[in-house]
């Protein structure tokens, strides 16, 4: 149940720039700050595709 409210909230409606504050309702959650940590792990991805990104253009492969 837990991994599949994670998954809705993450990958559904966050990465398909659903606000905060509708998600949270969705979710039932009292404020925004309960829904604010499912944002910080998108904002996580995004900074590591990124970083693929450059080394595909830079030429390095960390990868």
């Amino acid at each position: 149940f837990h991994l599949a409210r994670h998954t809705f909230a993450s990958t559904v409606t966050l990465a398909n720039n659903i606000s905060l504050e509708v998600v949270s309702k969705m979710l039932g959650h009292t404020n925004t700050r309960m829904t604010a940590h499912y944002a910080k792990l998108i904002d996580k991805c995004i900074g590591e595709q990124m970083d693929k990104l450059m080394d595909t253009f830079t030429g390095d492969s960390d990868y």
